[in-house]
């Protein structure tokens, strides 16, 4: 499918170079009729998943639940830590620090347009959100809590087990540890960023993209980023060696990270991890899973190479990181919740 895609877009380029001005920049038009056959705008949130209403009861006790540091064990880390809505659904350090100031082994994902994603985490080891929520509550380099614990310390709280049976009617007990994951699935559906000046160029706003940004997604076009940066998200699709042509050296790809290869123990997943959404990549620095790179045109020329077998020129990485740029859509608007209080029931922080 990814090589029927890349030749279709391919050949459509070749009409594309027809109908570009003098200055090599390709026509609004002709470039806007390849781009619809590869990407897609960001649409509204999902109204379900996996089959499931995502309810406005849901979405209000997930949003609680995201900012909650009691979920960890010191109290003192929560979602929006590692994933803060501030900063571009992301953390912007190399790698997360957790309990007890350890660090985490990879740079933090955005949770921005993550609902879209075929799978969660660098390695795809979590199906979907609700999944993924789980994770770090448990890991002992992130929240180091477990399901016990937290549901204990929510069934303390008179507020938290109103807001349960609320978001989970008709259940003999709604304080589970696997509605805290479907609630905050629920309000992360949510966080998603349209309208950004690629959509708006999408739907027919020649002026959208200026020059430079229409030549710099001609170049993502031509020189291949689309093989691994398609779709809605702009990646998070598929898995891909980082390195197909070149290995990049070890202080972007760590020896001892080797990504998929840990989920699946299959030889020909070593150094493979899940291609990284571009959507509001602009705001989401440092780059790759190991947060070793701080600069987005820096980035792009690894990839380049790494990736692709292309040494870009100084103008061809500019162009390029000038059209991502454009790829920054309206951030979601949300109100840092009061949250309910503990009662002399709740655990304390350790």
């Amino acid at each position: 499918m990814k090589r029927t895609l890349l030749s279709a877009a391919l050949l459509s380029l070749l009409s594309i170079g027809a109908a570009c001005a003098d200055d090599g920049v390709p026509s609004a038009a002709s470039l806007r009729d390849v781009a619809k056959n590869i990407f897609q705008p960001i649409t509204a949130p999902p109204t379900e998943v996996r089959g499931e209403q995502v309810t406005q009861a849901k979405i209000d006790l997930g949003l609680w639940l995201f900012f909650d540091p009691r979920l960890s064990r010191s109290h003192i880390i929560s979602c929006n830590t590692c994933h803060n809505i501030g900063t571009g659904g992301a953390d912007n350090v190399p790698v997360s620090i957790g309990h007890g100031w350890q660090k985490g082994p990879r740079n933090s994902p955005t949770v921005f347009n993550s609902v879209f994603n075929a799978a969660q985490f660098w390695d795809g080891r979590a199906a979907d959100l609700m999944e993924q929520a789980k994770g770090p509550v448990q890991a002992s380099v992130e929240m180091n809590n477990t399901p016990e614990q937290v549901e204990i310390t929510l069934r303390s709280i008179p507020d938290y087990v109103a807001a349960f049976a609320r978001a989970f009617p008709g259940e003999e007990q709604p304080v589970t540890f696997d509605n805290m994951a479907r609630a905050i699935e629920a309000f992360e559906t949510t966080l998603v960023t349209p309208n950004s000046p690629f959509d708006a160029f999408l739907a027919g706003d020649d002026n959208a993209l200026d020059p430079n940004q229409r030549k710099g997604l001609s170049l993502f076009i031509n020189k291949g980023c689309i093989a691994c940066h398609s779709g809605a998200n702009f990646g998070g699709q598929a898995y891909f060696p980082f390195g197909v042509i070149q290995k990049p050296g070890a202080e972007i790809l760590p020896p001892d990270d080797k990504g998929r290869f840990t989920v699946t123990n299959t030889a020909s997943d070593e150094y493979v991890f899940r291609a990284a959404p571009l959507r509001n990549v602009a705001l989401t620095a440092p780059y790759f899973h190991s947060g070793e790179v701080w600069d987005l045109k820096q980035a792009v020329a690894i990839m380049g190479s790494s990736q692709l077998g292309h040494t870009l020129t100084d103008e061809e990485a500019e162009a390029i990181t000038t059209f991502l740029h454009a790829l920054t859509g309206i951030q979601p608007k949300v109100e840092y919740p009061i949250l309910p209080r503990s009662t002399s029931n709740t655990p304390r922080p350790e």
